[in-house]
């Protein structure tokens, strides 16, 4: 990883810092996003609970305002509710009311010698397992009511993060001292409007007063006392609310996820059912079930939204609360689950940032979307298996912030250098090429570096003739047409097209970067080349001849020119060699020659040795082998009768005796193999001194 490299995945990690840093200081979009993600997810698998839970709402509702009057009744048809469902054995009568003022119906004090509603509800109140409810209000005094439970606790001081109550709205004394339970039915603890919280639990100075569910469940249990199980570490935090032998986890304040169902119709009586004279044909709705009174009228603004997306009665939410802790449906955030989902944001965006960094940005985007989706799986999974609330959001959101901020990233710092290198080298290197060094600007050592290339010179033969007989224009379409093919048969194999020189084409392998067997591939090439011109020439009436010299070695490559004008290009002895070989084409007679060195690391193809040559501007001899055909042709019967007879020819002109036996076999082990041999054998002849400089046995 070069240097841009290195300063992508410094920005990459600064962006996760950043959103880590965002998350640890989880502000209020982020918890609304979170939330409305654990909403979704309860939208989607709502809690199931068995359908006979002893659980009732005594609704009043909009049939019933319009039966027994408008609201508020008189505290003595509260009485009368009261009477009646003690009478038909409810284990609790929750009120889900405020009575927080003496009852303005009540005619005490204007009729000489009438009832007290207050107190004829109070009386009813004291009859029955009957619970109260006080609400919190910021601009009512604070309670000075006792809580009606008693309080055990384990653990240094549990109850150091429970909320506050504060100011409440409360029932009247008197009916709160007749009760046998008092509770908060506050709901929005939060202000967010959707309840999705509730404490269970609400300190009151020294006192400590349970929730409206809780205390109807104590009441209905008939238990004294609650007890808070705190964390052993000493934390000052609540693990536990036991009610009887109903354990409630919670949360470290002592709060619980309400986890919602759709709550079946027949868990609602309407109101005024159990106030005309058949209401004993309730008793089996009524008889050992928790009876909360509430309602679900709209005058009466008791209408909250739930997590379901639906609106729903305030008193529902408390049977739902109460559905809870009788099945042991708990939703649990533990308080490691927090740090979690900032520990894993931050391993997947690192994910994400290695992935653009080494793929690019649309593989990273698959990698993005592929841990996209196993955080959104995960997080699923733990809400559906063991009920734990992993929040996918901030990961969701923040992966993708993040692969924006690293493709554009890429985009404007990374691949500026793509550009510039593809700008470079588009015309001149095969694709599959270019794309390794788009990947690794790394392999381009611009300014020269020394390393083994294979060069191919290439030319046409008698192009000056040609030129003479052909006007300007048709000459260039006739070149254009060659190139193309002949730089295509290059580039196919890898080969890097240094330049086109008039007529002649100059090309190397292994530069810019590795190429494996790079002198077989410029071998397979110059074939590829020859077929490439058989094609032309077929279509052509201009036929054309080339010759191609392959040469392996030490070269220098690199950036050649000056700064504001230069070729990649590579020179040195190894260029030299194989632009001299190519133009010594013509005396072997034959139109491939490689060096030695070429053919040893080609030998895999069908090669034959030509003796040492001279070569221009050169001093020694080099010796070239004469490349006739690829591997197929190496194995094939025809070949391995023509190289046996070649090599007796060789033997024979290296010694300096008569080859015309030799010759004769050559050339006709040639006729089945290639037809341009009889060229190659008919010059040898002339080329003695070529064979002999090699010695009588230079080996095939």
């Amino acid at each position: 990883m070069g240097r841009r490299g290195w300063l992508a995945l410094f920005f990459g990690l600064l962006v996760i810092a950043g959103l880590t840093l965002l998350r640890a200081a989880d502000p209020y979009p982020v918890q609304v996003a979170r939330e409305t993600t654990f909403d979704l997810f309860q939208q989607l698998r709502p809690r199931e609970a068995p359908p006979d839970l002893p659980i009732r709402i005594i609704d009043i509702d909009e049939t019933s305002l319009a039966a027994q009057g408008q609201w508020p009744w008189p505290r003595s048809t509260m009485a009368d509710i009261s009477d009646r469902l003690t009478e038909l054995g409810a284990a609790a009568v929750v009120f889900d009311l405020l009575f927080s003022e003496p009852d303005r119906l009540s005619p005490s004090g204007r009729v000489e010698g009438s009832q007290d509603y207050d107190a004829t509800f109070a009386v009813a109140l004291s009859a029955g397992p009957t619970v109260l409810s006080l609400a919190q209000s910021g601009r009512a005094t604070v309670t000075g009511l006792e809580p009606k439970s008693g309080l055990a606790m384990t653990g240094d001081d549990p109850l150091a993060q429970v909320p506050q109550l504060g100011g409440a709205a409360q029932p009247l004394p008197i009916l709160a001292e007749a009760a046998r339970g008092l509770g908060v039915a506050s709901l929005d603890r939060d202000g967010a409007g959707v309840a999705r919280r509730l404490p269970m639990l609400w300190r009151n100075g020294d006192a400590v007063l349970p929730s409206l569910s809780a205390e109807a469940l104590r009441v209905a249990l008939g238990v004294s006392t609650l007890v808070v199980i705190g964390d052993s570490a000493g934390a000052g935090t609540v693990e536990q609310l036991r009610i009887g032998d109903f354990a409630v986890p919670t949360g470290p304040s002592g709060d619980i996820w309400i986890y919602y169902r759709h709550l079946p119709e027949d868990i609602y009586v309407p109101a005024h059912e159990l106030l005309v004279d058949g209401y004993r044909d309730l008793a089996p709705q009524i008889a050992g079930h928790i009876v909360l009174v509430g309602t679900s009228a709209s005058g009466l603004l008791d209408i909250r939204a739930s997590a379901l997306g639906t609106a729903v009665p305030g008193v529902s939410i408390h049977a739902q609360i109460i559905e809870q802790m009788l099945t042991g449906s708990f939703l649990d955030r533990a308080d490691w689950v927090g740090g979690l989902e900032m520990i894993v944001f931050a391993v997947a965006g690192l994910l994400i940032v290695l992935a653009v960094i080494i793929t690019g940005p649309v593989v990273g985007l698959v990698v993005s979307l592929l841990i996209a989706g196993l955080l959104l799986a995960a997080s699923w999974w733990a809400f559906a298996q063991p009920r734990l609330l992993i929040d996918p959001s901030f990961a969701l959101l923040g992966a993708l912030l993040l692969y924006a901020a690293m493709a554009f990233f890429r985009f404007a710092v990374t691949d500026a250098d793509r550009r510039r290198i593809r700008r470079a080298f588009a015309h001149y290197v095969e694709p599959s090429l270019l794309t390794r060094i788009e990947a690794d600007a790394r392999l381009l050592k611009l300014g020269g570096d020394l390393r083994e290339l294979t060069v191919m010179f290439s030319d046409v033969r008698n192009f000056s003739a040609l030129a003479e007989r052909t006007t300007p224009a048709r000459l260039v379409a006739i070149l254009n047409r060659l190139f193309a093919a002949l730089g295509q048969a290059i580039v196919n194999e890898q080969g890097t097209i240094d330049k086109f020189m008039g007529d002649a084409i100059m090309a190397f392998w292994n530069a810019p970067v590795d190429v494996e067997r790079h002198a077989s591939r410029a071998c397979l090439a110059a074939l590829s080349m020859r077929e490439a011109l058989e094609r032309l020439n077929a279509a052509s009436n201009e036929p054309i001849a080339i010759g191609i010299g392959i040469a392996t070695g030490p070269a220098l490559v690199g950036n050649m020119g000056f700064e504001r004008r230069f070729d990649y290009s590579c020179i040195g002895d190894t260029v030299n060699v194989a632009s001299r070989i190519e133009g010594s084409c013509r005396a072997v007679g034959y139109d491939i020659l490689v060096t030695e060195t070429t053919a040893s690391a080609a030998a895999e193809l069908a090669l034959l040795p030509a003796g040492a040559v001279e070569l221009k501007g050169m001093t020694g001899r080099e010796p070239v082998h004469i490349l006739v055909g690829d591997s197929t042709m190496r194995q094939s019967e025809a070949f391995a009768v023509l190289e046996t007879a070649h090599r007796d020819l060789i033997a024979t002109l290296g010694a300096g005796a008569d080859p015309a036996r030799s010759l004769d076999s050559c050339r006709r082990a040639a006729l089945a193999v290639d037809t341009r041999l009889g060229a190659f054998y008919a010059a040898c002849l002339e080329r003695s001194d070529d064979f002999r400089a090699i010695g009588p046995a230079p080996g095939v």
